[in-house]
């Protein structure tokens, strides 16, 4: 019987380095979780809040231009529905910082609710899959070997949470604005939507620094799924539930990363500012118009930012701390 010939030649392919490595580790990563039906019908979820992102925003388009559904439909029901319909698409279209901006600001702030929401659930399943499966089946073994150091393993676990919220969150974010500009019928839509997208931007990327820092710390605490996904949602559900009872100290809300990021969400969209400013320079509101956007401006105020910001780098570095001490091979 002959067996197939010894090749002890030199290897002469060109090495894949380090960064193919990390690359590995985000790839396998989101590949099993693109594996679940549940984050297939999230993703699903994700993406329709994305076209209703774009739809607002062409249903708005379409309405207040001239010619538009406002006056259409506003001439149908006679002289002054057609007059009151008119006046509305004028005011709209002379106070476009205002309209604009209050519209795209209320549209990215509602659909933050659902990318962080959809987010967090996301997390719950790939939480046992970043750092606890391979603590409690020795692969960090392999995985911290030469060449590959404990730099490398975090930024290829962070790359999975990075995919993770952009296949979640910014890409539908970024599709539905980019499918509204295509319908604008002006340049005014473009220029008043951007200042609301960068702050929506700004918000996603403040939510993924601190979530894939708590999320990392919390994987690297267990050596099972059953008690990382319990410790997960104590964290995440249980805090956020005891931080919104009236009379809770402040130190105990701001221990809620829930909390934390709601109080970043009103400072940084400001919706607050946007309400008072409607209220204070719009014409034709009376003054039960006026005061209800004036309460609902001192509503939408975020009172506790400071310790929000504070609490949210605590919580953030506290897991980096916790995650570096568990990085080591079983």
């Amino acid at each position: 019987m002959n067996s197939a010939p010894l090749d002890l030649s030199r290897w002469q392919d060109k090495p894949n380095g380090v960064t193919y490595r990390r690359w590995v580790i985000v790839e396998t990563g989101l590949r099993q979780l693109l594996r679940t039906r549940f984050f297939r019908f999230m993703l699903v979820v994700a993406w329709t809040a994305g076209v209703l992102v774009a739809a607002a925003g062409f249903l708005f388009a379409q309405s207040v231009s001239p010619g538009g559904w406002i006056e259409t439909w506003a001439a149908q029901l006679g002289p002054r529905p057609q007059a009151i319909g008119s006046a509305a698409c004028a005011m709209i279209l002379l106070y476009p910082d205002i309209c604009l901006t209050g519209l795209y600001s209320a549209v990215f702030w509602a659909h933050s609710f659902v990318g962080l929401g959809l987010a967090l659930l996301a997390l719950t399943v790939v939480i046992p899959r970043l750092v606890a499966r391979d603590r409690s089946c020795n692969a960090l073994t392999i995985y911290l070997s030469r060449p590959l150091t404990s730099t490398d393993y975090l930024l290829g676990k962070l790359g999975v949470i990075i995919g993770i919220l952009l296949l979640i969150w910014t890409g539908p974010l970024l599709c539905g604005w980019l499918l509204s500009m295509l319908f604008a019928p002006g340049r005014d839509f473009l220029v008043y939507s951007l200042s609301p997208l960068l702050r929506a931007l700004l918000f996603n990327g403040l939510s993924l620094g601190v979530l894939a820092a708590i999320a990392l710390g919390v994987s690297s605490l267990g050596r099972t799924t059953r008690n990382t996904i319990l410790l997960w949602i104590g964290v995440w559900m249980v805090a956020g539930w005891i931080a919104r009872f009236p009379g809770v100290p402040d130190w105990l809300r701001y221990a809620s990363f829930g909390f934390d990021l709601d109080q970043a969400r009103q400072a940084i969209f400001r919706l607050d500012e946007i309400l008072a400013h409607a209220a204070n320079s719009l014409p034709l509101l009376d003054s039960q118009l006026t005061q209800t956007l004036t309460k609902a401006s001192q509503a939408a105020q975020s009172h506790h930012l400071p310790g929000a910001l504070l609490g949210l780098a605590l919580l953030a570095g506290g897991a980096c701390v916790v995650f570096f001490r568990r990085l080591r091979p079983e």
